[in-house]
């Protein structure tokens, strides 16, 4: 894949998750990907395999009472890695959550195999997911 083509990528994916749209999600990842979310909330740990992945997201949804909306605010793609940079906003139990968020994304034949998320603040992150 070209750089350009990893952009458009990690640009879709956000796409669909905004959306909800879960049949180009489940074409997104390898079988075999990991996401690690940071943090000690919780949502955060380890995600091993695109079902568990997608039931994250899930999760991210439900949790949030669907209030969870994303910003994209750039892709900076090179030809192993492509940096996601997004703002988060949810509502959970009368707190609120606002805040930029950066995914480095490892794709490899044309799926994401690894992503790695990572919180402005990470504390306050971390006591809205629990």
């Amino acid at each position: 894949m070209t750089v350009q083509e990893h952009a458009d990528l990690v640009r879709s994916a956000y796409e669909a998750f905004s959306t909800g749209d879960l049949g180009v999600l489940v074409k997104m990842f390898a079988e075999d990907a990991i996401w690690h979310v940071s943090g000690t909330g919780g949502l955060s740990g380890v995600k091993h395999g695109r079902d568990e992945i997608l039931r994250y997201f899930g999760e991210l949804v439900g949790w949030s009472g669907g209030t969870l909306k994303l910003e994209l605010h750039d892709v900076v793609a090179g030809p192993d890695h492509t940096v996601g940079l997004h703002h988060n906003h949810a509502e959970r139990d009368g707190r609120h959550l606002d805040q930029n968020v950066v995914l480095v994304v490892h794709t490899r034949d044309g799926r994401f195999r690894e992503v790695w998320e990572f919180h402005e603040d990470q504390a306050q992150y971390d006591a809205f997911w629990r």
